[in-house]
């Protein structure tokens, strides 16, 4: 359900939506129309590119592409949710059928449950019995997971492993809806690849392994710090004021919370809603943590690369050095590992004990998910 401000934002979003852009949606129409010409032409022109050339103009194509699936489960360029399934439902990014993505995504957007595990089915947190009950193993891939660089790395073939874990139980069980999408975007996928073995220089295994997998591992940069675990909902999505290469590759998802806040805007009017309230966006995001504003105006990404992310580093974001350190060491004096009503783990102060300001890796990794 919408949020507004108030009545005077109401008009102002509802204004947004009664524009020419906004009623032809052409943008979201080029996109589409770019993404697939641009796929099409760089795997048949792949004998001129070479196939290096054509690998690095495919990845960032295929992240773009998923990207793009995003606007069109959330209902963009069309209304129709048959016409939006047939427009997003090429396998480019060949892993996940887009009615997967489309009906788990759409129960993430049940904000009451965000971050929940068991409950929102984008959470990478875990319950305190599942951290409990986890070997020291699968405890260190969590603590990776949670850093920018293990992310990266990791972040793709735990999703994949997930993925296949939890649709093998559903074919097994002999869903039927389960076995008509895998079996049409199996068919899709074979065609796709068979174009490509006979069509381009790319190998087969080269795409899946050396194309695919890269994209996906660039697009879990994008879910890397967009929700927390938090007491009150609204406070569990953030804003990012990301660069401009990131906006474009991820349609402007940085502002995540204005997304959440309003899922039916598009891509193109995000960062307009955004800058036309952006104190009162800041402050909804920030309100009764004691928090200051994150990568714009001091923590990025780079402070995380190899420290993990759970909650209050952004706390020490925009402070001189010597401040952080007294403020990092009075947090740290004040706050203790927690966990939150619905289990969530959020151990706040074995996070400031490996924010970058003490860079010790600790004994043994601290609760993550």
């Amino acid at each position: 359900m919408p949020h507004y401000f108030d009545t005077a934002h109401r008009e102002e979003i509802e204004t947004l939506r009664q524009r020419l852009t906004a009623r032809t949606e052409w943008p979201t129409w080029l996109l589409l129309v770019g993404v697939y010409a641009g796929w099409f032409s760089i795997v048949l022109g792949s004998h001129r590119l070479g196939l290096w050339w054509s690998t690095v103009l495919l990845i960032p194509l295929v992240v773009l592409w998923l990207s793009v699936q995003h606007e069109l489960l959330h209902g963009h360029p069309t209304r129709w949710t048959s016409l939006n399934k047939i427009l997003g439902y090429a396998p480019f990014a060949v892993w996940y059928p887009y009615t997967l993505y489309r009906d788990s995504h759409l129960l993430h957007h049940r904000d009451e449950d965000l971050t929940l595990p068991g409950r929102d089915p984008e959470s990478r947190y875990l319950s305190a019995e599942q951290w409990q009950g986890s070997s020291l193993f699968k405890q260190s891939l969590h603590w990776l997971n949670k850093t920018v660089l293990g992310r990266f790395a990791l972040g793709a073939p735990l999703a994949l492993l997930a993925l296949a874990r939890e649709e093998c139980q559903r074919l097994k069980a002999g869903e039927r809806q389960a076995w008509l999408m895998w079996l049409s975007h199996g068919t899709l996928t074979l065609l796709m690849l068979l174009f490509i073995a006979h069509y381009s220089v790319l190998p087969v295994w080269h795409y899946l392994l050396l194309i695919s997998v890269p994209a996906l591992s660039i697009a879990m940069i994008r879910s890397y710090y967009e929700h927390r675990p938090r007491a009150e909902p609204e406070q569990r999505t953030v804003i990012n004021e990301a660069a401009w290469p990131w906006r474009w590759l991820f349609l402007n998802l940085n502002l995540h919370l204005v997304h959440h806040d309003l899922p039916g805007l598009p891509w193109y009017d995000l960062p307009r809603a955004y800058r036309a309230r952006r104190e009162q966006w800041l402050t909804r995001m920030l309100e009764r943590l004691g928090a200051t504003r994150r990568n714009a105006e001091g923590l990025s990404l780079m402070d995380l690369w190899l420290s993990p992310y759970l909650l209050l580093t952004a706390q020490l974001a925009g402070l001189s050095r010597q401040s952080r350190g007294d403020q990092w060491r009075r947090l740290q004096q004040r706050h203790e590992p927690v966990a939150s009503p619905t289990g969530a783990v959020a151990a706040r102060g074995a996070v400031l004990r490996q924010c970058r300001y003490q860079r010790q890796p600790p004994r043994k990794p601290a609760r993550v998910a």
